[in-house]
């Protein structure tokens, strides 16, 4: 079934996060306004694309977009308001930061703070259901995988260029053997972990 370019007649931002699972890194989100008319070849859920794929569409995503914009929460802020506070606030973020303002806002999932005034609908699995949350999805976790590899070289040993911050068997191992970062969330290792001594 292919992604329907809009919901309504309004100019409407699509809205999307990145990394609320993972045990080490910041959450990302994104919110992207296309035309009405968009037509890109290949666009879908990020998670339904290859690593090649999502970084081939997302400068044209960025050159057709009437707007978008990027945002993050550190871990830090992460584990004082929590995984979904921090995911709110990195979606009120990038609304703040379009410079086009949005009539009506699309976000993918089921639980959204409203934002101003601006009507809303949460549209459960909406990055693959509608072009902009799908871009939105493209934009956030590509950015938060530059992030994520950036790290990597600076603490080689977790595998965060290839799981991400996630909390695979490697990432666990690793923790055990040599403690966490400042890049860790201690919220979250504390339930998966509560073991080690934070």
């Amino acid at each position: 079934m292919p992604l329907l370019p809009s919901l309504t007649v309004y100019v409407e931002a699509g809205v999307d996060e990145a990394g609320r699972g993972p045990l080490a890194g910041p959450v990302y989100a994104a919110a992207v306004i296309l035309p009405k008319d968009v037509n890109i070849e290949g666009l879908d859920d990020s998670k339904k694309l290859s690593e090649k794929k999502r970084y081939t569409l997302r400068p044209l995503i960025e050159e057709v977009a009437l707007d978008f914009a990027v945002a993050s929460v550190d871990n830090d802020v992460i584990d004082r308001i929590n995984i979904l506070n921090a995911t709110y606030l990195a979606m009120h973020q990038v609304l703040d930061r379009l410079k086009v303002r949005p009539e009506y806002i699309l976000v993918d999932g089921n639980r959204f703070k409203p934002y101003g005034n601006i009507p809303y609908q949460c549209v459960v699995k909406g990055d693959g259901k509608f072009l902009s949350i799908a871009a939105a999805s493209i934009l956030a976790k590509t950015y938060r995988d530059d992030f994520m590899n950036r790290i990597s070289e600076e603490y080689p040993q977790y595998g965060w260029h290839k799981n991400k911050g996630y909390g695979t068997r490697m990432h666990f191992e690793a923790i055990e053997k040599f403690g966490i970062t400042p890049y860790h969330r201690k919220s979250f290792l504390t339930k998966y972990l509560f073991r080690l001594d934070l």
